[in-house]
């Protein structure tokens, strides 16, 4: 066999110093690289939304709180609170979506989102509040509210993203029956409790929370026990801000409101 024959049967990719000296070096830089990566892609996994300043106790109650406080009448018949205005009840209902854009609620300020709805008339987006629409429950979860508060928080939305509708004065004084009075123990309505102020993340799952109705959600939760899930519900637990972000809730009614979602996967 001649030498040329015997060079062709042992020809490899490699044929100068140049190029054996850039195999050696990718030998060692790309298991580096990939392994620098993956690290990254795993610190990221772990440290995704829950670690941030924006998913806080604090920062979530904010956001989520989906009812005002409540007003006791004093013992001697004192005088009833005022209709609240549109600023006030956008910041302590309605900021919970709208500030974020969660469930597809158009972001307050956005111009461009709210253009189409402000050309519908006040009436009409009064109307559809009141109501409900699609992922928004009726008053916007503020069960509690009249509807000269609703009808104030809709003009205050809708020009900031620069309609030009007029704020309603109140005509009356707000009627006794309007202020909430404590409920006896053993007589509180745990749907009411869900529909004012757990709905704004357990009907749609919104940080991590688990969906009202949901067995397999609910299913490790249920295991354990009913003074676990009435303690996380009153101290708060991860997303979860203490009493579900509504400080003015007493032990009744969040036990009232953990019988109600566990009665639902039961």
């Amino acid at each position: 066999m001649s030498q040329t024959e015997h060079a062709a049967g042992h020809d490899t990719p490699i044929k100068t110093p140049k190029q054996l000296i850039i195999a050696i070096v990718l030998a060692f830089v790309i298991p580096i690289l990939l392994i620098v990566m993956i690290s990254q892609y795993v610190a990221n996994i772990r440290s995704v939304d829950m670690d941030s300043a924006a998913m806080s106790p604090n920062a979530v109650a904010t956001r989520l709180k989906p009812v005002g406080d409540l007003a006791f009448a004093e013992a001697g018949g004192g005088a009833a609170t005022a209709p609240r205005s549109g600023e006030e009840i956008y910041k302590s209902v309605c900021s919970a979506c709208h500030a974020s854009g969660a469930a597809g609620a158009p972001k307050f300020g956005d111009e461009g989102a709210w253009a189409a709805r402000i050309k519908l008339g006040e009436k009409a987006l009064l109307s559809a509040v009141i109501s409900g629409k699609n992922a928004m429950p009726p008053r916007g979860g503020g069960a509690d509210l009249s509807d000269l508060e609703v009808e104030r928080a809709v003009v205050y939305i809708a020009n900031a993203a620069g309609a030009k509708f007029t704020e309603p004065a109140a005509a009356t004084a707000p009627a006794p029956d309007k202020v909430a009075a404590a409920a006896p123990a053993g007589s509180v309505d745990g749907k009411k409790i869900y529909d004012t102020t757990c709905v704004a993340c357990h009907a749609s799952g919104v940080a991590g929370a688990p969906k009202a109705g949901d067995k397999a959600a609910w299913a490790a939760r249920l295991d354990t026990g009913m003074n676990a899930l009435y303690a996380n519900s009153l101290k708060g637990k991860g997303a979860m801000p203490p009493k579900g972000g509504n400080a003015a809730l007493g032990e009744a009614e969040l036990r009232a409101a953990v019988d109600y979602l566990v009665g639902l996967v039961k």
